[in-house]
């Protein structure tokens, strides 16, 4: 082969698009032809990522002669909405995407005998959360009754169509009642590089399109679990460490508010998260050793507990970095360095030549290493609950990370406490005005969920938990089932 043909790029990156847009459908042989109604962001987007793909798009607008020079490649199909339906009829194409908003509908009605027959794919968004009545996709159903409707790409953004598919924006979520119609949509799909999921019938579009507006649905409770537990330990040591001691003694520590007392709160708060996450492992698994069975649904409360495990977890990581970060900055405020003036004239008042304590150096070192150590470990849960680290993980790998780690994690965090302040739980000084210290509230979950993570690994617990998770089930459970079914057969006697 010559020289000169192997330094000519197969595929200039510039202007492939424009290439594969200009071709004529006598030179588009074999390609697929779709039918975009619609001129707007969502439809050059979607336009350009059909074409890059190899198919032949006609686009129908209202008024093609109203657009701007430029908003599609040159030598893209641009027809009125009737013109783009009938040359899609006369290609032999099906599959029509209507990207117009619903109050346009009513306007497409004149088009009913071209559309008939047509798989027409609806990619609107619902207005609001929580509509009532049919949704857009069952509105333009009734309206088109001669055509298949199918429900999909409206999760995905125009930006997303233009750039690619990135790991967790790569789902399509697409419903309808054709079967085959819904087939020739998940194909497009796979085509384009997305993952076409289907969830069922039209009767589902509702949950479709208002999935877009969902604003983190599932960190709800969590966001606000951890809200509202670091709130009362904010207020709590608040009253604690400056209301109070104003009040008895008139000893001014509000310049502790802005950031001693935010330090106080969030340690505790992570710590108390973070038990969150395993504790209703525990509970699951005392429930299964009570009933004897794995077969058995667990109670809503617990159910739902379960599923926010991976947000509470990225939450108690949010609470120790802040933590980490607010005590770095302790040292650098002002506040510290007038602490340091006093005690240095105090030392040299008291004519001390060597304060070294070899106890409390030794207790610092060892509270800091176990805290760096434990946020080491926290942030590994956190890489390891992205998706794309995840995925490439196998199932033993991810428990190991999510559960042998995470409770390495919960004991190295409860080491670092403890390190700091277990001589200082026990001292009367510490519970002044009746009050305990924070981090002995802090303390009592984790150390309730260590504990009872080392009684499940007793034998005991453990081989008979085994068996139930691998299926077995206790003759005391199927006495039950078998007496619920009497009972259920032949009404009470």
């Amino acid at each position: 082969m010559a020289q000169s043909d192997m330094s000519t790029p197969l595929l200039d990156p510039d202007d492939h698009l424009e290439q594969l847009s200009v071709l004529g459908p006598s030179q588009q042989r074999g390609a697929s032809v779709v039918c975009i109604v619609g001129s707007g962001d969502f439809s050059r987007s979607l336009y350009s990522r059909l074409v890059g793909c190899g198919c032949r798009v006609l686009v129908g607008s209202r008024d093609p002669g109203r657009l701007q020079p430029g908003l599609f490649p040159e030598g893209a199909e641009l027809w009125t909405q009737r013109e783009a339906l009938q040359a899609l009829v006369d290609s032999g194409g099906t599959l029509v995407f209507l990207a117009v908003y619903p109050e346009h509908y009513p306007s497409l009605l004149g088009l009913r005998p071209l559309l008939s027959g047509l798989t027409v794919v609806d990619v609107s968004n619902a207005s609001s959360l929580n509509e009532k009545g049919p949704s857009n996709a069952e509105t333009l159903a009734r309206m088109f009754p001669s055509c298949s409707v199918v429900k999909g790409f409206n999760v995905l953004s125009a930006w997303t169509l233009l750039t690619g598919a990135h790991d967790g924006s790569r789902q399509v979520l697409v419903c309808g009642d054709c079967p085959s119609a819904k087939s020739s949509v998940l194909s497009l799909a796979r085509r384009l590089g997305f993952s076409g999921v289907d969830v069922g019938g039209l009767c589902a579009s509702r949950a479709v399109e208002e999935a877009p507006l969902q604003l983190f649905p599932s960190w709800r409770g969590p966001l606000l679990t951890t809200v509202l537990l670091f709130i009362f330990l904010y207020l709590y040591s608040a009253m604690k460490y400056v209301l109070l001691p104003y009040l008895d003694r008139s000893e001014n520590n509000l310049h502790h508010l802005a950031l001693v007392t935010v330090n106080k709160a969030l340690p505790a708060a992570a710590l108390v998260v973070l038990a969150l996450v395993y504790m209703p492992g525990l509970f699951a698994a005392v429930l299964q050793l009570y009933r004897g069975t794995k077969y058995k649904r667990f109670p809503n409360w617990l159910d739902h507990w379960m599923c926010v495990r991976k947000q509470l977890g990225l939450l108690s990581f949010l609470c120790a970095a802040l933590h980490a970060v607010y005590s770095v900055c302790l040292s650098i405020r002002r506040a510290s360095g007038y602490m340091i003036l006093n005690a240095a004239y105090r030392q040299v008042q008291a004519g001390v030549a060597n304060s070294w304590v070899e106890a409390q150096v030794w207790r610092s070192d060892l509270y800091l290493s176990s805290g760096i150590l434990g946020l080491g470990v926290l942030s590994v849960l956190a890489l390891t609950s992205l998706p794309s680290v995840g995925q490439a993980l196998n199932w033993r790998e991810f428990t190991f990370v999510q559960s042998g780690l995470g409770y390495t994690a919960l004991a190295l965090s409860v080491a670092h406490v403890l390190f700091f302040g277990w001589d200082f739980t026990v001292h009367p000084q510490a519970y002044e005005y009746y009050l305990p210290p924070v981090l002995v509230l802090s303390l009592a979950p984790p150390c309730c969920v260590l504990v009872g993570r080392l009684l499940l690994l007793l034998p005991c617990c453990s081989i008979r938990l085994n068996k139930i998770r691998r299926g077995w089930v206790s003759e005391r459970h199927r006495r039950t089932e078998k007496r619920r079914e009497n009972r259920d057969a032949f009404g009470d006697v």
